[in-house]
């Protein structure tokens, strides 16, 4: 941050965004590294447990109030739906699936967010653009999805595919709660008390799976602990870092376009630095998602900014994409 600081405002923004786009589009990659010799859930456990614990120490000895019981109840559902569900989908199904075309399936979460809220009682019925972007995001997972030889390129593994849309389904569930949740005033100290929980869970999904029988600590490669790393400093310390910032130096409108330059980061590096096929099938489904996600997150209705999502399945929900006026939900909300 301190080379952004010494900068020009148009030039602090424009490197803050750079550094937002590749921290939180390279998590994908990471975790196909650190997955290669360290079991997925444990993994993502002790990922979300270290750097939550060192959030919140410091948080609380640099004078943040400590959490009621009922934010830590809050914070248990929402880092159930988020982490567990969210992110250890993500871990376990880049096991089948590229890490970019992982991406691209993550990024119909605000897809489902919609479809989520208009189905609940006295939902709110989405509107006409949000609907074609609803549409073409449907189109997309159609391309990934669909028979081997369409389009080229090899056939997505079905059981990854479906993992990771049930775990982004779960994601955009949490989310929902989370803007009417009781949590902290606190950004940073909610994003804290969400990764050691969420962390915990994984954990303990990990090791109910059996994760810990095929796991020998002297057989961590480096190229997995370099990933692991990059996910701890650069995915969940610097990226929250960065896009706090951002939310306070320019508009929420240009903040949000990390929600659709991300997964086109994500497969851009799957291909330049891990070989991944970057064929037709995965270039048109890459346009359908993040055209789908463009008209559905910038709806005039809709508040114009995501909340801070590390998109490999996130830390946190999105600000809202869901109407604000009718339903209480505060328009700005700053939880992380």
């Amino acid at each position: 941050m301190r080379t952004i600081e010494a900068s020009s405002p148009s030039t602090r923004v424009a490197l803050a965004l750079g550094t937002l786009y590749l921290a939180w589009g390279g998590t994908y990659l990471a975790i196909r590294f650190a997955i290669e010799t360290i079991p997925p859930l444990l993994m993502a456990g002790t990922r979300f447990l270290l750097a939550g614990f060192v959030l919140y120490a410091v948080l609380r000895l640099t004078g943040t109030g400590r959490p009621r019981p009922a934010h830590w109840r809050s914070t248990a559902v929402v880092g159930a739906c988020l982490l567990l569900g969210g992110n250890g989908a993500v871990s376990w199904a880049e096991q089948r699936v590229p890490s970019g075309l992982a991406a691209l399936l993550v990024a119909m979460a605000p897809s489902w967010m919609v479809l989520l809220d208009w189905l609940r009682p006295n939902g709110v019925r989405p509107g006409r653009r949000v609907v074609l972007g609803l549409l073409v995001g449907l189109a997309g997972i159609g391309v990934l999805v669909g028979p081997a030889d369409f389009l080229g390129g090899r056939h997505v593994d079905p059981v990854g595919a479906s993992v990771l849309l049930v775990g982004s389904m779960v994601w955009a569930f949490g989310s929902i709660y989370a803007r009417q949740a009781d949590l902290p005033a606190s950004t940073l100290l909610t994003t804290a008390m969400e990764m050691i929980v969420g962390g915990a869970l994984l954990w303990g999904a990990g090791l109910m799976t059996g994760e810990w029988r095929h796991f020998d600590l002297s057989t961590i490669s480096g190229k997995s602990l370099g990933g692991f790393v990059y996910l701890v400093v650069f995915g969940s310390w610097v990226g929250f870092s960065v896009y706090l910032w951002l939310l306070k130096s320019t508009t929420a409108a240009r903040v949000a376009t990390y929600a659709y330059v991300n997964p086109i980061v994500a497969v851009l590096l799957g291909w330049l630095v891990a070989g991944e096929p970057l064929t037709p099938r995965v270039g048109v489904a890459a346009a359908c998602i993040t055209a789908a996600v463009i008209l559905i997150t910038t709806d005039r209705r809709r508040t114009t900014a995501p909340r801070p999502v590390e998109p490999a399945a996130s830390v946190a929900p999105l600000r809202s994409v869901l109407p604000t006026q009718s339903k209480g939900y505060p328009a700005e909300v700053s939880h992380g």
